[in-house]
């Protein structure tokens, strides 16, 4: 059967609530003043170079505690694999912050002190920032937060950080190489509101390295 051919006629306008199209999940793990560990689940990431931007609320633990630490702390972004969403979704209601903020209150928020415990996540050490790691996701990036645009004012808080150090699960790297093994390897992707993880492999770029 020849492709079909679109024509304008086949497209309509629509405004969706959300425009998540289709983004990696990030747990970010942060320091609270009380030195304990805060974890925020983003649906705004992306990388450049060995530079990551974050959009994340203002009003969030994550953003409070970023704020607060600046560059000095730094946090970590924690790659969750396609089958650890029920984890995910466990910790999506919660909330670090006391009071709750208002907006989050209105739509179901509640205030969760160990995140780590409610998902049923381990804490391991990082290496070149204070906030742990999450054991169970099988990519971090330790980084250290370079800019913040936004206040507490703002609708968004746009980070961005340069990563200082990356951590994978052995069984998804190429043996004798510091390549992901892309066969092995499924992220969590969010997409409008839904959770997915990869479909069948379609084809490498040109400059893929393996």
């Amino acid at each position: 059967m020849p492709p079909q051919t679109l024509s304008a006629a086949d497209h309509v306008t629509i405004q969706p609530s959300v425009l998540y199209f289709g983004t990696p999940v990030v747990l970010l793990t942060t320091l609270s003043e009380d030195e304990s560990a805060n974890i925020s689940p983003l649906s705004s990431a992306w990388a450049l170079g060995d530079h990551v931007v974050l959009g994340l609320s203002p009003a969030g633990q994550g953003a409070v505690n970023l704020r607060r630490e600046g560059g000095c702390g730094g946090c970590v972004l924690n790659f969750p694999s396609a089958d650890l969403w029920p984890k995910v979704e466990k910790i999506a209601r919660s909330t670090g912050r006391r009071p709750v903020p208002d907006y989050k209150a209105r739509i179901g928020y509640e205030y969760v002190a160990d995140k780590f415990g409610l998902g049923g996540f381990t804490e391991i050490p990082s290496e070149t920032v204070r906030p742990p790691r999450i054991a169970e996701c099988p990519i971090q990036f330790e980084a250290r937060v370079n800019a913040m645009h936004g206040d507490g004012t703002s609708a968004h808080l746009i980070v961005e950080a340069r990563v200082t150090r990356i951590h994978a699960h052995r069984e998804i790297v190429v043996p004798g190489t510091h390549h992901i093994d892309t066969a092995r390897w499924s992220p969590l992707f969010y997409v409008f509101r839904h959770y997915f993880g990869l479909g069948p492999d379609l084809g490498r770029n040109f400059r893929a390295e393996c």
